[in-house]
């Protein structure tokens, strides 16, 4: 393990007890005992990790397990069982899954499949919804799996891994421009998750795990049908988006890719199927893309044709989880606005039956939320959103005046001024991001 894996301030033996604990906070504890934790940092004998299904089928698992899929809510599976009708028996659920993991008698039912459209585009998103069951054991062998492959991925992975997440990702790219690497591989692998060879991922999966029982089980979740609307089928490859394993599989199969990059000198930063490559120039980033596309060719995987490209950051942008990058700057991208826009109309249409401070409160949650990911977008972006929201408001106080107009005035400004709006609580965007580029006194 490399000093670039292993988890900060890792001592050989623990000096005191719960440092051990302390270093591995975001591991499931009814799961990882401390023996089991100084493992992962010392390594175990032969590589590989033996005996972890009982791991996860322990009642005590299963019901820490449970309580995620709780807190995270989420549709029905092909049962029809939705979370609140499995918490009304959820300890006989729990006993239930306890008893048919022991006896090898549990078996996934199917996926559902949903089809999400995508802003702007025709084109829609698969995504597989588990049964609710499905997840609770799906959480629980994350539980067991997670912790072993996370101390292997590569510093430049960002995407579902404890303790990171876009802002991580963001700020990696922007140290990367400003220290002159504004050439960049902005690459994207096409249908991923729906094509990741299963062989091959079971292959690297493995590598760490030698408990056949646990990857049979895993085996049983890439191998599971899918349910799209009356039609019923099974993938010979791809783990469904939505499912509560695969983004930690999609991890695992892109960890050798990562290394490669690393390897070779490049600056690749990855969110899960996203990813960038940052370059000093052209020739480099000609070079990058190529040894991504014989990697992901030989892989079995393949680039998007129209989404992948190289850029000159100081002439042209590209967008990266949610923002667009030129020149320097960067602000929300055209897609982001919209999705922003669009939540922003739903709660603010003329003919609702909500009170001005009620509307207010539902805009603010939202605009609080988005501001809190876009605040580092130039200035201009929050003023125009400020002034585009307030005039959504006048639109519903002229309604409820009697004005059937839906065109504003600046007598509009003076009867309701922004002074007005502000006292009834809203929330400002500009005044946020003012506040935010104070210098904060020592």
């Amino acid at each position: 393990m490399t000093a670039e894996h292993r988890p900060s301030a890792v001592a050989v033996t623990p000096t005191q007890d719960g440092d051990i604990r302390a270093r591995w906070g975001w591991v499931e504890p009814t799961v990882w005992t401390d023996r089991m934790l100084t493992a992962l940092e010392t390594g175990v004998k032969g590589g590989q990790w033996f005996s972890l299904i009982d791991k996860m089928w322990s009642e005590k698992a299963l019901d820490a397990a449970w309580e995620r899929v709780r807190a995270n809510a989420g549709s029905s599976g092909v049962d029809g069982q939705t979370v609140h009708r499995f918490a009304a028996r959820a300890a006989e659920h729990v006993r239930r899954l306890n008893a048919e993991l022991r006896a090898d008698r549990y078996r996934p039912l199917a996926v559902r499949r949903r089809w999400l459209p995508k802003p702007g585009r025709r084109e829609k998103r698969p995504l597989g919804i588990p049964t609710v069951r499905d997840r609770v054991v799906q959480t629980a062998l994350r539980a067991v799996l997670e912790p072993i492959f996370d101390r292997l991925f590569a510093a430049g992975s960002y995407g579902f891994r404890p303790g990171r997440g876009c802002k991580d990702a963001l700020r990696a790219v922007a140290r990367l421009l400003k220290a002159g690497y504004t050439w960049v591989v902005d690459a994207d692998l096409q249908s991923y998750f729906d094509t990741i060879p299963h062989e091959r991922l079971m292959a690297l999966v493995a590598e760490q795990v030698a408990d056949g029982r646990l990857l049979a089980l895993l085996r049983q979740y890439l191998q599971g049908k899918v349910m799209d609307g009356m039609e019923e089928w099974t993938p010979e490859q791809g783990t469904p988006q939505g499912a509560v394993i695969s983004p930690l599989l999609a991890n695992i199969y892109l960890n050798p890719l990562d290394h490669h990059m690393a390897g070779q000198g490049w600056q690749m930063i990855r969110y899960a199927d996203d990813f960038v490559i940052l370059c000093r120039s052209r020739e480099e980033a000609e070079r990058a893309l190529q040894t991504v596309r014989d990697w992901v060719t030989a892989a079995g995987l393949s680039l998007h044709p129209a989404k992948t490209r190289i850029v000159h950051e100081a002439t042209e942008a590209f967008e990266f989880l949610g923002y667009r990058f030129e020149r320097g700057r960067r602000w929300p991208r055209r897609k982001s606005l919209d999705k922003f826009k669009h939540t922003i109309r739903h709660h603010t249409r003329r003919c609702n039956g909500h009170s001005l401070p009620d509307i207010i409160r539902r805009v603010n949650a939202t605009a609080r939320g988005w501001y809190g990911y876009f605040k580092h977008s130039g200035k201009n972006t929050f003023r125009e959103l400020d002034g585009w929201i307030r005039r959504r408001l006048r639109a519903i106080l002229l309604k409820r005046h009697g004005e059937s107009r839906w065109r504003h005035t600046p007598l509009d400004r003076q009867r309701w001024p922004n002074s007005f709006l502000r006292a009834q609580g809203l929330f400002s965007l500009a005044a946020a991001h003012a506040a935010e580029c104070q210098p904060r006194s020592r």
